[in-house]
């Protein structure tokens, strides 16, 4: 498929070129990870005002989960909806700060809370380390939601790349009764399916910033054995059934190597009966949406995001209430 850059995108990325930033399969797992870290000051937008944000902890067996709350000035009366999200960075970098400023910006157009959970990274931790903290963590934040101060009827999950694997597989793992229920499922530029086969993972067009052979080296990171690649948990394209999931919303980029298997995954929940939007942003590259200082469909996103998300609960609070919208 012909991809033709957005006139911005180009030039971001024709920066990045002359940065001469080595590739990440270049690098080990903890200078990758302070070079991204590093990025995110050129890249990422002014944050809107919030009126809290928390930094906390969530038990887990191996110890604790680090995770960040964020309470947007603008909240509906009682018991908040609430974004359980996951960052991207392919299982192996990224962190909280990473994506501080995402999270602050679907918290304000979400008019929700937003918790963000630091799950543990490979290669240290290899797969399913990362499902289970997910998993776990959307569970402990639903039990404890008086406490928090949501309402566990509408925790919706959410993240970008690796981070929109794991909202996948916790929607999966919570239909199937091993996690809360969840209202709704934000996926952008998902990482579905770990066979790689989809022709947008050949093509050199697709191969911007996140290429061909990082993602090899993020696979190879992340997954202990080759059998990993076909288990739903790595791969939620390979789950038996999409049927009874939660709406979603997928998005998917026109210069990106998973943009087929995220538009092929939009195309089969809606098959399965779920209710789908799905956005597509032809001229840009994986990883636009944290930067919106550079570029202004990454906010655009945001918005868009905020807006499917006030809906959603809007639409759960009223049944809820047996009014009609």
């Amino acid at each position: 498929m012909p991809v033709t850059l957005d006139a911005d995108a180009a030039a971001v990325y024709k920066a990045f070129q002359e940065a001469g930033r080595p590739a990440y399969e270049t690098l080990t797992p903890d200078e990758a990870r302070a070079y991204y870290f590093a990025a995110r000051v050129v890249t990422n937008p002014e944050p809107p005002e919030l009126a809290e944000v928390q930094e906390f902890a969530i038990p887990a067996p191996h110890g604790a989960i680090p995770a960040r709350l964020y309470r947007p000035m603008r909240l509906p009366d009682g018991p908040a909806p609430v974004l359980v999200f996951f960052h991207g960075g392919g299982w192996v970098i990224g962190n909280l700060d990473t994506h501080d400023i995402v999270c602050r910006k679907l918290a304000h157009e979400g008019e929700l809370i937003v918790i963000s959970v630091d799950y543990r990274l490979a290669p240290e931790h290899k797969f399913p380390a990362a499902v289970d903290d997910a998993v776990g963590a959307a569970q402990w934040i639903a039990d404890n939601a008086a406490a928090i101060g949501i309402d566990a009827r509408r925790l919706s999950v959410g993240g970008d790349s690796a981070g929109g694997n794991l909202a996948a597989v916790v929607a999966l793992a919570a239909r199937d009764g091993k996690g809360p229920k969840i209202a709704g499922q934000v996926l952008i530029y998902p990482a579905t399916d770990f066979t790689m086969s989809h022709p947008s993972h050949s093509e050199p067009e697709t191969s911007v910033l996140l290429t061909h052979s990082v993602i090899r080296w993020f696979r190879d990171h992340y997954l202990g054995s080759a059998a990993d690649v076909h288990d739903w948990r790595a791969s939620p394209a390979r789950a038996e059934t999409l049927v009874g999931l939660p709406p979603a919303y997928v998005l998917t980029a026109g210069a990106d190597p998973l943009r087929d298997e995220g538009s092929d995954y939009a195309l089969r929940l809606r098959e399965a009966g779920v209710a789908v939007t799905y956005r597509h942003f032809p001229g840009q590259f994986h990883g636009f949406f944290t930067m919106g200082k550079l570029l202004d469909q990454a906010n655009v996103a945001a918005v868009e995001i905020g807006a499917w998300l006030r809906a959603l609960n809007e639409r759960d609070a009223s049944c809820q209430t047996g009014r009609s919208v």
